[in-house]
């Protein structure tokens, strides 16, 4: 047997679709972020334009140029790739590895002899 559909109500997919829109990001991005299929968020986004009246329009050449450069001096004052930033972000949200389990039991227990 197959896993059970996800449902999702009608305000979830309408904010999903909105985070996009809004924003400006890529579908790709936020889809990964909120953990749905691009496919799915790409007809939630098409059917809350289809809604508007006046959708914001996508980046002029120069508009997309600006962000551009303005991501690559982002880049280079943090001095992280993109890549190396998600990667992080991965190690710092995933579970702690056995030794800083360890350096926050003896933590609580100095505490507590302290006190």
């Amino acid at each position: 047997m197959g896993a059970k559909r996800k449902r999702y109500t009608p305000a979830y997919r309408r904010d999903a679709a909105h985070l996009v829109i809004d924003t400006g990001r890529p579908i790709a991005h936020v889809a990964k972020e909120i953990g749905v299929g691009e496919a799915l968020l790409g007809r939630w986004v098409a059917i809350e334009r289809a809604k508007m009246d006046d959708p914001p329009s996508a980046l002029d050449t120069d508009e997309r140029a600006e962000l551009e450069r303005l991501r690559r001096e982002v880049a280079e004052l943090l001095e992280v790739s993109r890549s190396g930033y998600y990667a992080w972000l991965a190690r710092r949200d995933g579970p702690a590895g056995p030794r800083a389990v360890r350096r926050a039991q003896l933590s609580e227990k100095v505490l507590a002899a302290h006190t």
